[in-house]
């Protein structure tokens, strides 16, 4: 599985861990910035990422910034994605099983660094259920199709 990961300057400290935490278990990912704690523009790396997951360069992404918010916003704003904020692990696997997000979106400022790392697991190891779901993630995509 291959990821792609972004932050804006509220989110380099936890991504650096996520990064590890993948690193750790033979994931492989790409790192789209930012590099440093100097302030950006989060919309920036949510699109880089969501545009890097949509053009199926990439089987999943995961965001950082200070709450998960913004830039999960920016993500859902390119046609195809589902990017979900999550701070607890049922919505993680959630996110995956009943919605089939591609991007998790995490709040440095929101999650410590344990359950952020449970957050990623989950999210990683959770398969899409299809069946009734698939249903209602096509009612999802009609809706984009018709307005965006």
């Amino acid at each position: 599985m291959k990821i792609a990961l972004g932050c804006d300057h509220g989110g380099i400290n936890l991504k650096e861990e996520i990064k590890k935490f993948l690193e750790e278990n033979n994931y492989d990912y790409e790192d789209f910035g930012t590099y440093n704690n100097e302030s950006v523009d989060y919309p920036d790396y949510g699109k880089k990422v969501a545009l890097e997951v949509r053009d199926n360069d990439f089987d999943r992404g995961i965001l950082v910034c200070g709450t998960g918010i913004g830039i999960s916003l920016a993500a859902n704003k390119v046609k195809g994605i589902r990017a979900a904020v999550v701070s607890d692990v049922f919505s993680a696997k959630m996110c995956r099983a009943h919605n089939n997000c591609q991007i998790l979106s995490l709040g440095e400022r929101v999650v410590g660094k344990g359950l952020a790392l449970e957050l990623v697991n989950a999210f990683l190891t959770t398969d899409f259920e299809g069946d009734r779901h698939k249903r209602r993630v096509d009612k999802l995509i009609e809706i984009e199709e018709n307005n965006l």
